[in-house]
């Protein structure tokens, strides 16, 4: 196959042996290695004692100096092998979601399904593409087709295609920020249905891919605490989501705030979808600065989600990400009633649910509530968690009862 060689210092290369899926720069022995290898090409991966342990992607301009594509070095990477993973891909879903529940789902979902660096979301009848990795960006108009073309045979055809590879960390991986049509254009505002709630999602405009997906079932998880709720409180609602899903579920009225004027918009308009808008208010409002003001006015509700963006992306920044999460949590707590109801999560896969776990009690305890655990979730399964990919493994999602706890000073 021709192939570039790269060989791996003599002790490293453990997180692949345990699962994982990249290599670093600082793991490459420079002087067993092949040189001058071009930004993108195909390498065959060697241990130092010459055991081959896959081929991967090649990029000199990021520190993730391989992503893994296949543990076999004698595949040969070419429009079959790309066939085979979409179609395990899919199988995978139809086997946990079942074909019902892929009207709107994640076909692909990067090194979890063995496609580094790639996303795949599916909305309704249309795709939205996100690729990240530079390896990876020549394949995907190839993947493309094969995805349709598999959809179609599954009776799920696809009419148009979006890309939304227009996120920072692109120019990491060397790359210019891509955003436009694969193939024809078409009208991107889409109505999707997930827990019979109805959205108009902005394929173009939305953040990231267009809409979270990844809380799909956690969305439907609070169906039960809301469905007698009098006041909920939905904390950076984006548009609407959880919001939504508690007006649905029974809610007698349900704020959701967000700082994104253009969220709260989109917001409003699918109230208006579901005929909620009786029941269900949105502002445009700082949460941070919400909540205290709340606190100060002996407000109480009977749920309080908070769903806040990823307050780390990067292991530099988990001590104060850490904070954020404690004093979101506490304000938060203040504001349930006794016997009432805390949805809180977090999507930032370097904190981990250890960490988040231990902040969330630091959290209750500053706010003198104690915790009953109802529920603990992740992701949900379009979105696969593979072990050794510490990636893959990003949201976590707790619902706790929220009791006063009773302070006796002797």
């Amino acid at each position: 196959m021709n192939q570039p060689i790269v060989t791996l210092k003599k002790g490293e290369g453990r997180a692949l042996s345990a699962g994982g899926a990249w290599i670093y720069d600082n793991e490459i022995d420079l002087a067993k290695s092949s040189q001058a290898i071009a930004p993108g090409a195909l390498v065959q991966v060697y241990a130092f004692n010459d055991y081959p342990l896959g081929i991967g992607f090649f990029n000199p301009h990021s520190k993730i100096r391989i992503r893994i594509l296949t543990r076999d070095i004698t595949q040969k990477i070419d429009q079959d092998f790309f066939r085979m993973r979409i179609q395990k891909a899919l199988q995978y879903r139809l086997d946990v979601l079942g074909k019902e529940d892929m009207s709107s789902c994640r076909l692909v979902f990067g090194e979890a399904d063995f496609l580094p660096g790639l996303t795949i979301d599916k909305f309704s009848d249309c795709l939205v593409v996100q690729s990240l990795a530079l390896g990876m960006d020549p394949y995907k108009e190839w993947i493309v087709d094969i995805l349709k073309e598999q959809l179609t045979q599954l009776g799920m055809p696809i009419r148009g295609v979006f890309e939304r590879s227009d996120a920072k960390v692109r120019l990491l991986e060397g790359m210019p920020r891509a955003k436009g049509f694969i193939g024809p254009s078409f009208d991107t505002k889409v109505e999707i249905v997930e827990n019979t709630v109805h959205y108009m999602v902005d394929l173009c405009e939305g953040q990231k891919t267009g809409f979270f997906l990844d809380q799909k079932y956690n969305r439907r998880a609070i169906w039960t605490i809301c469905s007698k709720a009098n006041r909920v409180l939905d904390c950076f609602t984006h548009t609407g989501s959880f919001a939504l899903n508690a007006a649905m579920a029974g809610a007698k009225h349900v704020w959701g705030v967000d700082a994104s004027e253009l969220a709260i918009a989109q917001a409003r308009e699918n109230a208006m979808l579901n005929h909620l808008s009786d029941r269900v208010e949105f502002s445009c409002e700082d949460v941070f600065d919400l909540l205290p003001r709340l606190a100060e006015k002996k407000e109480l509700f009977d749920v309080v989600i908070l769903d806040p963006p990823a307050f780390t992306k990067s292991k530099d920044s988990v001590k104060n990400a850490t904070k954020g999460y404690r004093e979101i949590n506490t304000r938060g707590l203040r504001l349930v009633k006794n016997g009432g109801y805390l949805v809180t999560c977090s999507c930032s896969h370097f904190m981990t649910s250890q960490l988040l776990e231990k902040t969330i009690l630091e959290a209750a305890k500053g706010a003198h509530k104690r915790l009953r655990q109802i529920e603990v979730r992740a992701q949900a399964p379009d979105h696969p968690v593979l072990w050794g990919a510490d990636t893959s493994f990003y949201l976590k999602f707790y619902i706790f009862q929220v009791i006063e706890e009773q302070i006796t000073v002797e």
